[in-house]
C-alpha cells in the first residue's frame, strides 16, 4: 500500500490501474466504524486521471508506514555487503528526532492557540492550491478543527515543518458548540462561584 522509496500510497484507478498518491493528493479522510485494531480510513483522493477517486487505508498504513515502521522492507548494506532489514535504522533514527523535539508532522491548533504535534490520521480535508494546501485536521488534543495553510512538503515528508503557517482564524460550528457547553459548565461551576465572591469582595 505505502511505498517508503517513493513516498506514495498505492490506489487502483478505473481508467489507469495502478496510480501512486502522495498524502498531499488525499481530499477527504474518514475513519469508518467497527474496525479498530486496526482502524480503517476512507481515502478521496485526487488521481493522475483526473478525477478524485476513493480507497481505503488501515491506521498503521497512513501513520506509521511514512515513518519507515512496518514494511518488512529491506535494503543492500554497503558495509557488510548483506540485506538488512529497514525497520531497525528507521525506528532509531524516528525516536531519536522525537526524542530531541521533533515530531513527523505538526500543526497550528486555532482555538488553543499553539502548535501541536499530530499523525496524518486527524487529518480532515486536505485542498490543494497553487503553492500550497489547506489542511483541516481535528486536533487530538481538544478535537476542534482548524485549517492550516502548508506546503506540500509539510504533508508528504515526516519530519519537514514549515518554517511558517498560515492559519485561518475561523470557529467551526461544532467547535462553537463545544465553546459554549465549556464556558456553561465553567459557569455553573463552584470555581465561578469562588471567582465572583473574590471580584465582589
Amino acid at each position: 500500500m505505502y511505498d517508503g522509496l517513493t513516498g506514495r500510497y498505492t490506489f487502483s484507478c478505473p481508467g489507469k490501474g495502478e496510480v501512486r498518491v502522495p498524502l498531499s493528493g488525499f481530499r477527504l479522510l474518514e475513519r469508518l466504524p467497527g474496525a479498530a485494531h486496526p482502524a480503517v480510513y476512507k481515502i478521496t483522493f485526487a488521481c493522475a486521471c483526473g478525477s478524485d477517486h476513493e480507497g481505503l487505508v488501515t491506521h498503521d498504513d497512513l501513520d506509521w508506514a511514512p515513518l519507515g515502521l512496518g514494511d518488512n522492507a529491506t535494503f543492500l548494506n554497503l558495509m557488510t555487503a548483506r540485506l538488512e532489514p529497514l525497520d531497525s535504522e528507521f525506528v532509531d533514527l524516528a525516536s531519536r528526532r522525537i526524542q530531541a523535539g521533533e515530531w513527523p508532522w505538526s500543526f497550528f491548533c486555532y482555538p488553543e492557540e499553539r502548535p501541536r504535534p499530530v499523525f496524518p490520521s486527524a487529518f480532515r480535508l486536505l485542498s490543494a492550491g497553487d503553492d500550497q494546501l489547506g489542511l483541516a485536521v481535528e486536533c487530538p488534543a481538544c478535537s476542534r478543527t482548524s485549517v492550516n495553510l502548508v506546503t506540500r512538503p509539510h504533508v508528504d515528508l515526516p519530519f519537514y515543518n514549515d518554517r511558517e503557517v498560515g492559519v485561518v482564524e475561523h470557529l467551526f460550528v461544532a467547535d462553537c458548540e463545544h465553546t459554549f457547553e465549556t464556558f456553561r459548565a465553567e459557569l455553573y461551576s463552584a470555581g465561578f462561584d469562588a471567582s465572583r465572591r473574590r471580584l465582589a469582595a
